[in-house]
C-alpha cells in the first residue's frame, strides 16, 4: 500500500469511500509480493496495481461488489485454465487478495499511519482477514505501542507483539493466532503490513551523473539525499528531486550520519581528495552497497590509496568499482540504470544475466 498511500490519504481526508485491494499471500511465480494494494474510488478512479495487469479487470468488478455492499472479500487468483475467459496468472503464480471498503469510521487510523510513514516512522497495520474474530478490523502498531482492538486483550497483546517483530524486520505477511491470540492455533487470520522507512540512498558528488542517479533512487523508492563539498553545485535548482541537499565533506557527513544494512551509498566524485577518505568511512559502515565511479585507470590508483590508508583486503571486497553492470551505456540516464541494475542484482542475488539464458524462475 505505500505506493499508492499519498493518493488514497487524499481520498481519505476528502470523504471519497473507496474499496482497497491487498496482496496478502502470493505462490510460485508471483508478479508482485504481499502488501502490493490497488484501490477503486467510489467514482471509478483506480490507483495502483496488485498483478502487473494478470487480474486487474478482475479485481476491479470485485471492487466495485464491495463499494455496494460494503462487506469484506477474500478471493485467490491462480494459473488460467484453458478458458480462454478465465482469470488467472499466466506467469504461473497464486495470489490471494483480501479487498475491503475504507471510509473513516471503518478505518478510523489511515491517516495517522499516513503522516507516520510520511515522517519516516516505522508502523504497522494489523488487519483481520479472516477466523472468529471482526474481519476488517485494524490496529496500529508502532515500535513501542498499539492503537484500536480486535475486541480481546490477550488477542490484541499476541498480535501487537508479532507485529512488532514483523516491523523490526520490514515483513509483511499472514499470520495465525487462537481466539485468545494463542501463537499455535489458527482460529483467526490476521494480515500484517510493515511501513518501515524507506531505505535510504546517499549520492556524493553533485555532478550532470548525479542528477540522474538521484531520480533512479527516487524511482526505487530510496530516501535520496545528494553531498557534496561545493554549494555553488549542490543546489536544489540541480537536484530537485533529492528529498536532502547537504553541503559538507563527504567523509565528514558519513561520519555523522547512521548507515544501516538497508543503506546504498554512490560515490561519484572520481576525486582523491574527496572519494579516498569517504570510501575509508563507507567500507567500515553496514552498508548494503558502495559503489565508487572511475575509470579502470582511476580504480587502480583508488585502490592503492586505500590500502595505504590502512583499508584491509576483505573491507576492499565490499567495494564495487568500476560502479555499475556492463550495460555500454554512455549517457547520464544509461549510467544510472546501469548503477541500479547492480544494486538491484546485489540485493536480491541476481546474476545480471540475461533471462533467456537461464532456467530458473523468474521470481525466486
Amino acid at each position: 500500500m505505500r505506493d499508492i498511500l499519498e493518493e488514497i490519504s487524499g481520498w481519505y481526508r476528502e470523504g471519497t469511500r473507496f474499496a482497497l485491494a491487498t496482496v496478502v499471500q502470493t505462490w510460485h511465480s508471483s508478479p508482485r509480493s504481499a502488501g502490493a494494494a490497488m484501490a477503486v474510488s467510489e467514482f471509478g478512479d483506480v490507483v495502483g496495481s496488485v498483478s502487473g495487469g494478470c487480474v486487474e479487470s478482475a479485481v476491479f468488478e470485485l471492487a466495485q461488489d464491495v463499494l455496494v455492499t460494503g462487506l469484506p472479500v477474500r478471493q485467490t487468483y491462480g494459473v488460467s485454465d484453458g478458458d480462454a475467459f478465465a482469470v488467472g496468472l499466466t506467469c504461473g503464480g497464486t495470489i490471494e487478495m483480501f479487498v475491503e471498503l475504507v471510509t473513516a469510521e471503518r478505518f478510523r487510523r489511515l491517516q495517522e499511519v499516513a503522516e507516520l510513514v510520511e515522517r519516516r516512522s516505522p508502523v504497522a497495520i494489523a488487519t483481520v482477514i479472516g477466523g472468529l474474530a471482526e474481519v476488517g478490523a485494524h490496529m496500529m502498531v508502532t515500535a513501542d505501542s498499539a492503537r484500536g482492538s480486535f475486541g480481546e486483550h490477550s488477542l490484541d497483546h499476541s498480535v501487537t507483539e508479532v507485529s512488532q517483530g514483523m516491523l523490526a524486520q520490514g515483513l509483511n505477511g499472514v499470520v495465525h493466532v487462537g481466539r485468545h491470540g494463542e501463537r499455535r492455533m489458527e482460529d483467526i487470520t490476521v494480515f500484517v503490513e510493515s511501513f518501515a522507512p524507506s531505505p535510504e540512498m546517499i549520492v556524493f558528488g553533485a555532478i550532470d551523473f548525479a542528477a540522474a542517479v538521484v531520480r533512479m533512487g527516487k524511482f526505487l523508492g530510496y530516501h535520496v539525499t545528494l553531498c557534496d563539498a561545493r554549494p555553488v553545485f549542490a543546489t536544489r535548482q540541480r537536484f530537485p528531486e533529492a528529498d536532502e541537499i547537504v553541503v559538507e565533506w563527504p567523509h565528514k557527513f558519513l561520519q555523522s550520519r547512521t548507515v544501516d544494512e538497508r543503506t546504498v551509498l554512490c560515490v561519484l566524485t572520481h576525486d582523491p581528495k574527496f572519494d579516498v577518505p569517504l570510501l575509508v568511512e563507507a567500507l567500515r559502515t553496514k552498508a548494503a552497497y558502495i559503489g565508487a565511479m572511475g575509470s579502470r585507470r582511476t580504480h587502480l590508483d583508488r585502490l592503492d590509496k586505500l590500502r595505504g590508508a590502512g583499508v584491509s583486503a576483505a573491507e576492499l571486497e565490499r567495494l564495487s568499482s568500476p560502479i555499475g553492470l556492463d550495460l555500454r551505456g554512455r549517457t547520464p540516464e544509461e549510467t544510472a540504470v546501469s548503477i541500479a541494475a547492480e544494486i538491484i542484482a546485489l540485493k536480491w542475488g541476481g546474476s545480471g544475466q540475461q533471462l533467456r539464458e537461464l532456467s530458473m524462475p523468474i521470481h525466486a
